[in-house]
């Protein structure tokens, strides 16, 4: 059974004394035993440490970076390793969100790269893939998807793929308040999981993690949940407050 997780992706926001606080606050009114989802922190890379020693010693709760370089080490001034991040004992790390794609123009190459960088230094990927508007109009969200797949995280070996976690986020629905219906949302995460097993195994397909990111919110987050191959959520601007990410977090606790 896929570990169900749910991560909130902060993006290049708050202030440190505001990140120290909304973590703060999130710990203390979540549900923490061992029936609770794993809850992540995804956080900018100043407020890495502080979001580590704050989470370390919890059931429940981990932190994670929102990038990393393809490059092992060297000259390469403003980038942050792979190794870096291992040194702060930091356990998983976003690889490929749209965002990274579409603005800072990584390609396959550099996210194959970065993805068995971490594997080496024991952090867990959460490999993100998802469609454009377009693409969804035109109806290529599935050789879109197929293709993300087939050249990224499908060069790994099963036992590497199997530590990956993988985040669905149609990129059409990151940051808009739209949302990908539930039925578009299962079919996606049905596709991937389908596509894990031919390559992979079924075994290796029912173990893996598949979230879906793209306004997961208080008032979708059941619904997405509910669903047959939704195992979590990659959530944006509604796990910048406490409240609102405190909730989604206790739906998927209530499912549980």
């Amino acid at each position: 059974m896929p570990l169900k997780i749910v991560a909130g992706n902060w993006k290049m926001n708050l202030l440190f004394h505001e990140a120290e606080a909304l973590i703060r606050e999130v710990i203390e009114k979540s549900p923490d035993n061992e029936n609770a989802p794993l809850n992540i922190f995804a956080v900018p890379f100043p407020y890495l440490n502080l979001a580590q020693n704050l989470t370390q010693g919890t059931k429940n709760f981990a932190a994670a970076a929102q990038n990393c370089s393809s490059f092992k080490s060297g000259a390469y001034t403003g980038e942050v390793s792979a190794s870096m991040l291992a040194s702060l004992n930091i356990k998983y790390c976003l690889v490929g969100h749209s965002e990274r794609r579409t603005i800072f123009k990584e390609n396959a190459d550099e996210l194959v790269a970065k993805m068995n960088l971490l594997l080496e230094n024991h952090i867990i990927p959460i490999w993100c893939c998802g469609e454009s508007l377009n693409e969804r109009k035109q109806n290529k969200q599935f050789d879109v998807i197929q293709h993300q797949m087939n050249t990224e995280v499908f060069t790994l070996t099963q036992d590497l793929f199997e530590k990956v976690v993988i985040a669905y986020e149609p990129v059409w629905a990151i940051g808009t308040g739209l949302s990908a219906t539930a039925e578009q949302a299962q079919e996606i995460h049905s596709f991937i999981r389908k596509s894990i097993s031919k390559k992979y195994s079924d075994d290796t397909a029912n173990k893996t993690s598949i979230l879906y990111g793209g306004s997961c919110n208080v008032d979708n987050s059941k619904e997405l949940f509910s669903l047959k191959d939704v195992d979590g959520g990659l959530i944006g601007g509604a796990s910048l407050k406490s409240d609102s990410f405190v909730k989604i977090i206790s739906t998927m606790y209530e499912l549980l």
